[in-house]
């Protein structure tokens, strides 16, 4: 038998929000709302579900449309059951936990435990090693820069030395193109002089 001072029927939850019974119908199908029933298949209504056709009507006259509240009405649906589980959550370390002694003993005993473990890794940690890996590193680094300086140097001068070559070639292409100019110069001069001297002679 249902107790009728936490449960109303779909004419009193009418008379309570305002909502006609087809459209209480309605909004069940839209918004997805859990409506108790009876084993006559009648809807009951609880405290809860008059609060949420309630607040229904609230996102409606703020201009909500249905589509956002049925948004806003899931997304409150998932805090509430996120808050939930929380509790539930809570409750069972609770009931694990004899008292509030015990839970600081435990965690008194696993600080000292992991002081200890961090002391012992320390111990054996042999970290002058490390720093002697390390110098040897910066050695290697700095033999190796060492060694591209000088091998920048020696590919300096050896561009500098073919430039110096190419310079020499083109200082002879020149030097022989004034003595074959020197030669034609003095063929021609010779040519004049032995044609002068013909001219005498024939005379």
């Amino acid at each position: 038998m249902i107790n009728n001072k936490s449960t109303y029927s779909i004419s009193e939850v009418s008379d309570r929000t305002g909502f006609k019974p087809h459209v209480i119908r309605f909004y069940e199908k839209e918004f997805n709302l859990n409506i108790p029933r009876e084993d006559n298949n009648r809807r009951y209504f609880t405290n809860r579900e008059i609060d949420q056709l309630l607040y229904i009507k609230e996102l409606q006259s703020g201009g909500s449309n249905n589509k956002q509240i049925k948004e806003i009405l899931q997304s409150k649906e998932n805090i509430e059951n996120e808050i939930d589980f929380s509790n539930d959550v809570a409750v069972s370390i609770l009931d694990d936990s004899c008292n509030l002694t015990n839970v600081l003993k435990n965690t008194d005993n696993i600080t000292v435990q992991f002081k200890n473990e961090i002391s012992t890794i320390l111990e054996k940690y042999d970290y002058k090693n490390d720093i002697n890996e390390l110098k040897q590193k910066i050695e290697e680094l700095t033999q190796q820069l060492n060694n591209e300086e000088k091998n920048k140097d020696k590919d300096v001068l050896i561009c500098e030395n073919a430039k110096l070559k190419l310079k020499v070639k083109e200082k002879s292409y020149e030097i022989a193109e004034l003595k074959d100019k020197l030669k034609r110069q003095e063929y021609q001069k010779t040519s004049i002089f032995q044609r002068i001297l013909k001219i005498k002679s024939a005379t």
